[in-house]
């Protein structure tokens, strides 16, 4: 691939990756069930609902999982991909296409998962202020992760659980998808 057609294929994937941190936060905010009154979950509701309605409609929720929200980023993840394939002047196996933007999904929740931890250990060694939109927003996200691990690996005044989780995640992406992305590219490929 051209050195144009790189820098065109990093922009496409920022602004698929935007679009579908948007619905990802809000699966991830209706799931860990975030305060509406904080001003970012009603940023997040407002720009998402618009594209989601319709969708609940036929896809309701299931248990506190919003369907709409994952197969709307799904199918960003598949239009992405379409796209970074046509710029190569590629023409991609749907099967392959279909599990690498589901392999590409698993890996940008684990991703945002792994960012978000990180920033909320982060904001509770250096922020002072509990109530900060953000730090609320984080710390509700978080919670069912570290909510196993509290208080048993504290040495000291030091809780090392972000850290096990940060390395949980990332064992994640090794061993769970990386495999299935390589096996959506060769089906993809046909190979």
């Amino acid at each position: 691939m051209s050195y144009l057609l790189n820098a065109v294929a990093l922009l496409i994937t920022l602004a698929f990756n935007a679009a579908v941190t948007l619905f990802v936060l809000r699966l991830v905010a209706e799931a860990c069930r975030v305060d509406f009154n904080n001003p970012l979950s009603q940023f997040i509701y407002r720009t998402t609902n618009p594209v989601l309605a319709p969708v609940r409609r036929v896809l309701p929720n299931w248990r506190r999982i919003n369907i709409a929200a994952v197969l709307i980023a799904w199918l960003l993840m598949v239009l992405k991909w379409l796209v970074i394939f046509a710029l190569q002047g590629l023409m991609p196996r749907p099967a392959g296409l279909l599990l690498l933007s589901l392999a590409d999904l698993i890996d940008f929740v684990l991703m945002f998962y792994l960012i978000v931890v990180f920033v909320w250990s982060l904001f509770s060694m250096l922020s002072n202020d509990p109530y900060h939109p953000l730090q609320r927003l984080l710390g509700t996200i978080v919670e069912p992760l570290v909510r196993p691990l509290r208080g048993r690996l504290t040495i000291g005044m030091l809780d090392f659980s972000p850290t096990v989780i940060i390395i949980g995640l990332l064992l994640a992406r090794i061993l769970i998808s990386q495999p299935i992305s390589d096996l959506g590219m060769r089906l993809a490929m046909g190979g």
